[in-house]
């Protein structure tokens, strides 16, 4: 019964609408509008805005946010290749972009 329910949960979630967010990924958005509020951080819609138009061909996986490094990563595929774009958050500066 236990496995049942441990399997028809996040089925269940998913059937409603519903998603389960990991524990990390919210901690990551929590230190991100923490430091975006505090004026430490630009918004990830302003990182987007300027990142975005510079990758054209890729799609657009999306963000993760480190709040040590205070750089946000966003995450492209293009002809089956990832590419990692490592952006400043204070500044919206591009850091590296690795493939």
């Amino acid at each position: 019964m236990k496995h049942f329910l441990s399997v028809s949960l996040p089925v269940a979630l998913a059937l409603a609408g519903l998603t389960v967010v990991p524990a990390q990924a919210r901690d990551e958005q929590g230190e991100a509008r923490k430091e975006m509020k505090a004026g430490n951080a630009l918004s990830l819609r302003e990182i987007e805005k300027r990142v975005l138009p510079k990758m054209k061909g890729s799609e657009y996986l999306g963000p993760a946010y480190d709040a040590a490094a205070r750089a946000y990563r966003l995450k492209f595929i293009r002809d089956g290749r990832v590419t990692y774009v490592d952006v400043d958050a204070r500044t919206g500066r591009i850091i590296k972009q690795s493939q």
